[in-house]
């Protein structure tokens, strides 16, 4: 993307170092909150409403708003704990691949996604705020397929069957609900464009390039095929690789042993 580049020289001010790591505390944040002050994730989900009767705060708090990952225990602070630690992981990976400017514009538009998304579509999906860590992820198995997560802490999985997976899960939610199609494709375009179309522009190049190849080694000359042939014994370099060959008067090529006098 080399018109990122340019933007980076004149934007490099919006360059925000870890911006994923501080929006998984930013969730650590609200999770807690709720424990002291239950419900007030109602303060922050997106509200159409109420944003336009001055509660404009929604239209960034909306990202943070869940509902204690299905409630309070044990299994929502282990999973809260697990999110957290993949999240920090991933940061730091995507901004060693892309740098912190580019990443930082992939969630920036990963933001402006569901902000339109939320707008324009009467019914807002709750939590949507979490297609940031899921398109996060996609890139991550993206540009990192092989890599291995110990599920149950036992079996080693590569994170591409995961991403396959979650990504599975989400087909299957729009099956269910067509109209929604619109809605993840706002929320997951920073994928796209930042990873899903390169990867396939890159697969595409290296398909036409192995093809060229098999078109190049299938043009060669086969190792086996003779340069010299004697006219008389039909030898050649191949079948008697000791012998010499000479070029006639009569135009045709001999061996040594039956080379015409003269």
């Amino acid at each position: 993307m080399q018109f990122l580049d340019k933007w980076e020289r004149k934007l490099g001010w919006m360059s925000f170092p870890g911006l994923l790591r501080y929006y998984a505390l930013f969730h650590v944040l609200v999770f807690l909150l709720q424990y002291i002050n239950p419900g007030i994730e109602r303060l922050l989900e997106f509200d159409r409403s109420k944003i336009m009767a001055g509660e404009v705060w929604r239209l960034v708090t909306f990202i943070f708003a869940t509902d204690r990952f299905g409630g309070p225990g044990a299994f929502a602070m282990l999973f809260l704990f697990f999110m957290v630690m993949i999240a920090f992981m991933i940061s730091d990976a995507l901004e060693q691949a892309w740098g912190v400017f580019r990443s930082s514009l992939f969630f920036y538009a990963g933001y402006l996604g569901l902000l339109v998304a939320n707008v324009i579509y009467p019914q807002t999906l709750p939590g949507s705020g979490f297609f940031i860590y899921l398109s996060a992820f996609f890139v991550f198995c993206t540009l990192f397929p092989k890599y291995e997560f110990l599920m149950f802490f036992v079996i080693p999985v590569q994170v591409r069957w995961l991403g396959m997976f979650l990504a599975g899960m989400l087909v299957l939610g729009v099956i269910g609900s067509p109209l929604y199609l619109g809605f993840l494709f706002l929320g997951f375009a920073n994928y796209i464009f930042w990873a899903g179309i390169p990867a396939l522009r890159g697969r595409a190049q290296l398909a036409e390039s192995a093809a060229r190849r098999k078109k190049f080694d299938k043009s060669k000359p086969s190792a086996e095929v003779a340069f010299h042939k004697c006219a008389t014994c039909s030898r050649t370099e191949i079948s008697d690789p000791g012998l010499d060959f000479r070029m006639a008067v009569d135009g045709n090529e001999y061996c040594e042993e039956h080379l015409p006098e003269g």
